[in-house]
């Protein structure tokens, strides 16, 4: 396989400004909790920064959309791993979704799958797919993956049954992005697994 069939197979990676690395979008408007959240007022998702702005460009919703429909293909753990591998060499840092979620549990045992194929990459992935996280043992999800139950409304407190989880606060943030150019720099909270859980702040 390579760079240019990865490419074509899953759709390509993302490249957010704020993170060290590189990242993985879907369509939120194809998120199973997500989408029924947005319309819950004070829940997190009811302004979803995913549902606006360059998100709603045909472009971009194109290739959304592409990445969708890539997750069925035969050679997507492979091609995924292969991207991973290529673009991470100088930042081993990756984040699953930057708009999106889980589409269910092939998507997540696929995933896994990945990220045992990348073990020299430090994975994280924000989830708000309780169901889907109920069915699994934390033990099983693989060492260098980090996966973060977030919590549905604002000034939520963590869930209880996941050891790894991020909520959205209107005081008490513990992410420092908003204070130093809305970028990550040098913190790494969210893949840290010795951190229980990261608290954004209201924007």
């Amino acid at each position: 396989m390579n760079l240019k069939e990865a490419k074509e197979i899953t759709g390509g990676l993302s490249s957010p400004s704020k993170m060290p690395g590189y990242a993985y979008n879907l369509p939120a408007w194809e998120c199973m909790t997500g989408v029924k959240l947005q319309a819950i007022e004070g829940s997190v998702c009811s302004g979803c920064y995913a549902m606006k702005g360059r998100y709603r460009f045909p472009n971009v919703k194109a290739a959304l959309n592409r990445r969708l429909n890539s997750l069925t293909h035969p050679q997507w753990i492979e091609a995924m791993g292969f991207l991973i591998t290529h673009y991470s060499r100088k930042v081993p840092w990756f984040r699953w979704h930057d708009s999106g979620d889980l589409q269910g549990a092939q998507h997540l045992t696929n995933i896994f799958e990945v990220c045992n194929n990348t073990k020299q990459v430090q994975h994280w992935m924000p989830t708000r797919e309780a169901k889907l996280l109920t069915l699994i043992d934390p033990g099983v999800v693989p060492k260098n993956l980090i996966i973060r139950m977030s919590s549905h409304m604002i000034d939520q407190g963590p869930v209880k049954f996941w050891p790894h989880t991020s909520t959205v606060v209107r005081a008490g943030k513990t992410c420092p992005a908003q204070d130093q150019g809305n970028e990550c720099g040098s913190c790494r909270q969210c893949w840290n697994k010795e951190v229980n859980n990261v608290a954004y702040p209201l924007h």
